[in-house]
């Protein structure tokens, strides 16, 4: 049997490191295209969504 968590989060892709603080990894990023970028790539490898805070931080969740 195959069981995997949906509903939490998985990663946070941030610009500002006062704004992000533990309980899931967090990848900082330069700049706001380096920021999306990063944020796909990580929701295809966690087979995830990325979801835009539209607060300087991405969240990945699998759904």
């Amino acid at each position: 049997m195959n069981e995997t968590a949906s509903g939490i989060i998985l990663a946070i892709v941030a610009l500002d490191k006062e704004q992000v603080s533990g309980g899931a990894p967090i990848f900082f990023a330069r700049d706001k295209v380096e920021q999306e970028r990063t944020a796909n790539y990580l929701a295809r490898i966690f087979d995830a969504m990325a979801h835009d805070l539209e607060n300087g931080s991405y969240i990945l969740v699998r759904h």
